[in-house]
């Protein structure tokens, strides 16, 4: 029976058209990686058309290189979670720029482990923060989500257009300047409070 073969796949992308990719390219080869996925787009796109490629076509046993994490991740959060995709399909992952960062040596695990422990540390402080300060606001008054599209007074005109006046939904919304859907939403909103 034979042993599958390792293969070292190598990424590499440059965020805009005007940079080159030949020197992420040249040292991935040095590296001895086999094949590479290269993608013009910046780091910002969660959406990544090679990157979905490259782990895609990940086997147990490969290693994904780049030449440094940013080209591979755009934050933390991303590089754990593209750190745990390759765990899932057994492949392993190889910076040349960062030799702490390899998950083919135990010190690489226990390095992205920490990481890993740190962003949800970082997380749920994130939230407590968050919840704090929407307490404190809704403490003081403030209001959240988006500001009514008509006013008290406005529904109050409508419905009197309506009941009263014998206008229809379609005339009285025309009047008010907001589409028919959004009167109804503010009467039945009203109505139900």
């Amino acid at each position: 029976m034979q042993t599958p073969t390792i293969l070292s796949v190598g990424y590499a992308r440059v965020s805009t058209d005007d940079q080159d990719l030949t020197s992420q390219r040249a040292e991935l080869h040095a590296a001895g990686c086999s094949r590479i996925f290269a993608e013009k787009i910046t780091g910002t796109h969660s959406k990544r058309d090679e990157l979905a490629r490259m782990l895609d076509h990940l086997r147990p046993g490969d290693i994904v290189t780049v030449t440094r994490l940013d080209r591979l991740a755009r934050n933390t959060r991303d590089l754990l979670d593209i750190a745990e995709r390759l765990k899932a399909s057994g492949a392993g992952l190889r910076s040349l720029a960062e030799p702490w960062a390899d998950t083919t040596s135990p010190a690489g695990r226990m390095v992205l482990t920490v990481f890993a422990g740190i962003a949800e540390f970082e997380r749920s402080l994130i939230v407590d923060r968050t919840r704090s300060g929407r307490k404190a606001a809704k403490e003081r008054g403030v209001r959240f989500g988006r500001r009514p599209t008509l006013s008290p007074a406005q529904i109050a005109h409508a419905r009197r257009l309506m009941d009263e006046e014998g206008q229809t939904s379609t005339e009285t919304a025309a009047l008010l300047g907001v589409h028919r859907a959004t009167l109804y939403r503010a009467l039945n909103k009203k109505s139900s409070s």
